[in-house]
């Protein structure tokens, strides 16, 4: 039997798709819905099946920016055969995703087995969202927002991809939470920041999902509940794309400071009354 239900793997595909862009933590929340459903949350099928149907939210990065991805690509294929196109803005930001995702890839492989043992703990979430909060409350007023997509660096792209690695250590504090704040902190504006957070993430997450395949399908998780779970987070991922663009344009992140300390609060309230287990 599965170790997830169908039912399961539509609740998750859900949270997936609803949490992963945004600056709330998906793992956190896919943590903690795992916690509620009785789903043992550092059990290796489950933490693979987590990272699987991520590739769904990913699909819907690729369709709802197919043409920025294939005007980046298309400018780093003329850059390797022609030198005078690599002067291009894009062929440099092309390079510049690839750089800035060997440092998570690297601390990936090499704290694998406590990214899934210890910190997998849903007291290091709850602290993650948290101290996760503070962070992102004073980068917002720290940013001048004063920088556009076209404004950034090198630089820019190193900084904001390798923030990446403090929520693959600390589960809760979020990877778009730790990109944005990051940008935020360059000096980019919120729209900015929002989609070289997105772009950033398209190599690192498509990689965590396909290296984890083997471990989600191959100990305890059906290919049914899998695909379904993938399915759910894609349709999902794609309509919340589209409005934390539009929000992000208008409003401050306030609104999700707010809400990650109560929901990193009240999972220390369940967890301190034993009505949740870690």
């Amino acid at each position: 039997m599965s170790a997830i239900s169908i039912g399961q793997s539509v609740v998750l595909g859900v949270v997936e798709g609803l949490t992963e862009f945004l600056p709330v933590s998906s793992t956190g929340h896919l943590k903690i819905t795992e916690g509620l459903m009785g789903i043992p949350v550092d059990n290796t099928s489950v933490v693979g099946f987590t990272a699987v149907i991520q590739v769904g939210a990913i699909a819907a990065v690729l369709l709802y920016f197919f043409k920025d991805i294939v005007r980046i690509v298309s400018a780093w294929g003329r850059g390797l055969v022609d030198k005078n196109e690599r002067y291009h803005h894009d062929y440099k930001f092309a390079w510049w995703v690839i750089y800035a995702t060997i440092p998570i890839v690297a601390v990936g492989l090499v704290a694998k087995p406590l990214i899934e043992g210890p910190l997998a703990s849903l007291w290091v979430v709850a602290a993650s969202l948290i101290v996760g909060s503070g962070v992102m409350w004073a980068a917002d007023q720290m940013g001048r927002h004063k920088r556009g997509e076209d404004d950034t660096t090198f630089k820019d792209a190193m900084l904001v991809g390798s923030s990446q690695i403090l929520a693959l250590l600390f589960p809760g504090f979020s990877r778009s939470g730790a990109t944005m704040s990051t940008a935020l902190v360059l000096d980019l504006d919120r729209v900015a920041a929002t989609r070289l957070s997105f772009f950033l993430g398209i190599p690192a997450l498509t990689g965590a999902g396909l290296y984890e395949l083997k471990d989600a399908v191959g100990t305890g998780v059906g290919a049914v509940p899998l695909a379904v779970g993938t399915a759910v987070s894609f349709v999902v991922a794609y309509a919340s794309i589209a409005w934390l663009l539009k929000f992000v344009a208008r409003h401050s992140f306030n609104a999700f400071v707010i809400y990650r300390l109560i929901i990193g609060v009240g999972l220390l309230g369940l967890l301190a009354t034993g009505a949740l287990t870690a």
